[in-house]
């Protein structure tokens, strides 16, 4: 039994190692003197700065993390909260049309990107929303997998509860916020850390609503490739600054992303 539970901790450092290894590469690359980017050795020596220099000399990285920051948070907050409120509704309240709703946000979550792209396109067009921040968010603000997912974790919730918040006079909102939101952070700060991490490397749908190639972080990596070669010691710079508040992120509701995935796992 011993010598099974350490083979299996071998192989998962084995994957973590190979997992790692990348982003690893990543920093490594992006700290090397310009003139070393294509080293191969592991270890980076002499480090420098100058890569970053650069990148910050060609492209204005930080308004371009401004924006894509302000992309991803109020988009995955916004689906957040319509996510809750949509799945509380088909959850929680017994109507007429209840399973319809249902089978329809699952229609919708398997529409590809590419058929609901040029009507969006024509109605920010209409309402004056072209190259503009908001352009990008509001599309986006509904997410079907966010609905069909939070209303997983709120139909294994106990009606028990709900009932006896019904009989201590709460109002459905009041229930909402103090009794069941509580009990599904985890599936919210997983749900969150998601939905923030596809808004934040989302590429094709700003570079066609801002139609500028310095607008966000992701447009901004394709400007250090050209026809003639990749500058390759500023892309890696930029990608590294574009990765940390993921990481940050994650490392942060770590605890609670963990707790998700183990609650669905043993349901």
């Amino acid at each position: 039994m011993r010598l099974r539970r350490a083979a299996g901790h071998a192989v998962l450092a084995l994957l973590s190692l190979a997992c790692l290894f990348p982003i690893y590469w990543l920093y490594a690359t992006s700290l090397r003197t310009p003139g070393d980017v294509h080293d191969q050795s592991p270890v980076p020596w002499p480090l420098s700065l100058e890569n970053y220099r650069q990148a910050f000399a060609k492209n204005d990285v930080a308004e371009m993390l401004l924006n894509t920051a302000t992309i991803a948070v109020v988009s995955a907050i916004g689906q957040l909260l319509v996510a809750l409120l949509a799945a509380y509704a088909m959850a929680a309240w017994r109507f007429r049309g209840r399973r319809l709703a249902h089978l329809l946000f699952v229609g919708t979550w398997l529409v590809p990107f590419q058929v609901t792209m040029l009507p969006n396109y024509a109605l920010l067009v209409r309402l004056g929303l072209l190259e503009t921040l908001a352009g990008v968010i509001v599309p986006t603000l509904c997410s079907a997998l966010g609905v069909l997912l939070l209303r997983e974790h709120m139909m294994n919730f106990p009606k028990e509860l709900l009932d006896a918040a019904r009989m201590d006079g709460r109002s459905s909102w009041g229930t909402l916020w103090t009794v069941v939101v509580p009990s599904l952070r985890p599936a919210l700060a997983a749900l969150g850390i998601l939905l923030f991490i596809n808004a934040w490397n989302e590429y094709f749908w700003p570079a066609l609503v801002m139609q500028r190639s310095n607008a966000v972080i992701q447009l901004g990596l394709r400007s250090f490739m050209g026809t003639e070669g990749n500058d390759w010691g500023p892309l890696m710079a930029t990608a590294g600054l574009a990765g940390l508040p993921v990481l940050a992120l994650y490392v942060v509701l770590q605890r609670h992303i963990v707790n998700a995935f183990v609650r669905s796992g043993l349901k």
